[in-house]
């Protein structure tokens, strides 16, 4: 059954009321806390579902990728949301990386400072593009 949101406008307080479609309209609200109709109800948040492929392609925007070469800052933004956009827990070594990035690090200092960043997984060197976090 589906949950409807209420607000009393008596005594302004919230409610949930479970009922069926069919119910929904027909049958008389209360609220639970002071009995009055006087009720209202509330349209709680809504979540827009994205496929995969328009999140990446959203990603991909030419706009979003202008100056991350020499704004290690907004670089670090950029993987962060791809990060989030990909959904799964992409590690500790990339939230190094990223929080390095958004304090204004250079990949460059990044990969002297991690040098043993990416090894063992066949990932490239760091400051050609990202090649170690590519999501795949």
């Amino acid at each position: 059954m589906p949950n409807y949101e209420y607000r009393c406008l008596t005594c302004r307080r919230r409610f949930d009321v479970f009922m069926t479609y069919s119910e929904y309209g027909t049958r008389p609200i209360a609220c639970p806390h002071c009995s009055s109709q006087n009720v209202q109800r509330r349209i709680g948040r809504i979540r827009v579902a994205h496929s995969d492929e328009s999140r990446l392609e959203r990603l991909a925007d030419p706009s979003k990728l202008e100056g991350l070469e020499d704004d290690p800052r907004a670089l670090g933004r950029m993987m962060r949301e791809m990060g989030s956009e990909v959904g799964e827990e992409m590690g500790p070594e990339f939230n190094e990386v990223v929080n390095r990035l958004e304090a204004g690090q250079s990949p460059e200092q990044i990969e002297q400072d991690l040098p043993d960043l990416g090894a063992g997984d066949g990932g490239g060197d760091f400051s050609g593009g990202m090649s170690d976090f590519d999501a795949d």
